[in-house]
């Protein structure tokens, strides 16, 4: 006879417990998935941008909110500004907007029909909110006694600086070094030879600005940094004791460029939101902003009041060495270029 006294498991109890087993999964895999909610965008940018955009980022949804109601959430991602530029053409990054460290870059999504033809024409000083450069960080006391480009080719002297194939630092410097003789009356064949010159002297090329400040203030790799103005202010500010900031008597006018990505701002309300966080970046308070960070603001009222961190220096325009950026990026770093033919960075980091 069957024992009737054990309880019994009745079956609807089992299809509960199976059922919340599965919605519990489903809410796991549903809180996993990336958010494409209208109140989200991504902001594509280079390797050193990382702490301005977060302060950035804080004002500009603290004023938006209070303008518009929306509670806006940016998130962010940063790399060598080339092969940011790729993963947002390849579709790796949905960018709703972009913050790439050249025109030119900016100008490849234009080329892949991602973004308009009269993409720089839709925000002030044709989508540039400020300017840059690139200087030298050496040891504090500046034991190698280097004040000038062509001291970077002295012997004994290690020099640090990103890979132009995938990092705008990398390009800028490369750009600058070739103008600091072109522009002092050196020949193409004379800046030719002083580059070939410079990159026997490189130590390590990383992927990108941050990378490369790593290798050389926390692995302590070389006597000299070349790179962007506000990545050199950061890192002596970090590290006071041990480095210093070398302004070259000559430098480039770097211009990082800005553009929301209308490929990808298809819904109406992300692409209002994309246009506003982009105009905000021309405002006095992000202007401000910008040059806490140690970039140039375009608004001359705002730069004048920082001229004790960001001093006035020498810089050539891009058209003093090309046509325009486009053309400097062909010229130099399209295939069999100018770069090509000087170097092949055999220490390139990944």
């Amino acid at each position: 006879m069957a024992d009737t006294s054990a309880p019994r498991t009745r079956p609807w109890l089992r299809i509960f417990g199976v059922a919340a087993v599965v919605l519990a999964a489903v809410l796991v895999t549903v809180k996993n998935l990336p958010d494409h909610t209208p109140n989200q965008i991504l902001n594509v940018s280079y390797d050193p941008t990382r702490e301005v955009y977060a302060a950035l980022d804080k004002a500009f949804v603290a004023q938006y909110r209070a303008q518009s109601g929306i509670t806006l959430d940016i998130k962010q991602s940063h790399g060598g500004s080339g092969r940011q530029a790729r993963n947002v053409i390849d579709g790796t990054e949905p960018a709703n907007v972009v913050s790439l460290a050249l025109i030119s870059d900016v100008d490849s999504l234009r080329k892949r029909g991602l973004i308009a033809d009269d993409w720089q024409k839709r925000l002030p000083n044709n989508s540039v909110p400020y300017t840059s450069t690139v200087v030298f960080v050496v040891h504090k006391g500046n034991p190698k006694g280097i004040h000038d480009w062509p001291d970077l080719v002295h012997d004994g002297v290690s020099v640090v600086t990103p890979n132009p194939k995938t990092s705008g630092n990398g390009q800028l410097s490369f750009l600058a070094a070739w103008g600091s003789v072109t522009t002092r009356n050196g020949t193409p064949e004379q800046a030719q030879d002083y580059l070939r010159e410079l990159y026997r002297h490189v130590a390590v090329f990383d992927a990108g600005a941050r990378t490369s400040a790593t290798s050389f203030a926390d692995q302590k790799i070389g006597d000299v940094h070349l790179t962007w103005e506000n990545e050199a202010l950061r890192e002596v500010a970090a590290n006071k004791d041990e480095f210093e900031v070398v302004y070259p008597p000559v430098s480039i006018k770097a211009e990082p460029a800005v553009a929301w990505v209308d490929a990808n701002d298809t819904n109406a309300k992300t692409a209002t939101s994309a246009k506003a966080y982009l105009q905000y970046l021309f405002t006095p308070p992000a202007q401000e902003l910008f040059a806490q960070y140690g970039y140039r603001p375009v608004l001359p009222d705002v730069l004048a009041k920082h001229a004790d961190t960001l001093p006035a220096i020498s810089l050539f325009p891009i058209t003093a060495i090309a046509k325009d950026w486009n053309d400097a990026r062909q010229k130099f770093y399209g295939d069999n270029g100018i770069y090509d033919n000087i170097a092949t960075p055999a220490k390139a980091a990944s």
